[in-house]
């Protein structure tokens, strides 16, 4: 937290992590609208600061046991509902669905004042530094579940 109460990394709340990030000419197309490839980043960002958020650091979680733990996307689903342009200001909603076994299921949103312009499920592997499944630590799992019972 910077000393004017802002936080970088977003703020969890009630309804998930949230993350305010905005819209730079670099997003853009050349039809002045957020180039679909870019609410990757978006989502992206959204999901490394809830993590961090909830005190998880990745980079940290390679070397954390013997085993090595590693999140890595496996599906995702993106519903584009509205664009963006250059200098909206976006809200990366993001919440945990579900968290445990060799899986975590999230839910992420990104919108422009109360306008949906994206809807996602992202759908995170757990595995190990050798790139073999996992299981998501039982603490982990927990941490990752708060979120979604106060929500």
């Amino acid at each position: 937290m910077s000393d004017n109460g802002f936080s970088i990394s977003g703020a969890l709340t009630e309804t998930g992590h949230q993350l305010i990030q905005r819209v730079y000419y670099e997003d853009t197309d050349f039809s002045g609208l957020v180039y679909h490839a870019r609410y990757l980043h978006f989502l992206e960002r959204g999901r490394t600061d809830y993590l961090r958020c909830l005190g998880v650091e990745q980079r940290e979680l390679i070397t954390a046991d013997e085993e090595g733990l590693v999140f890595v996307v496996h599906r995702m689903e993106i519903d584009f509902r509205n664009p963006a342009r250059m200098d909206d200001i976006l809200t990366i909603v993001t919440r945990t669905e579900k968290a445990g076994g060799a899986k975590m299921v999230l839910q992420q949103d990104i919108r422009r004042g109360e306008t949906p312009l994206i809807a996602a499920k992202v759908i995170i592997a757990v595995i190990n530094a050798k790139g073999r499944p996992r299981r998501l630590p039982e603490a982990l799992a927990k941490q990752m579940q708060i979120e979604t019972q106060e929500g």
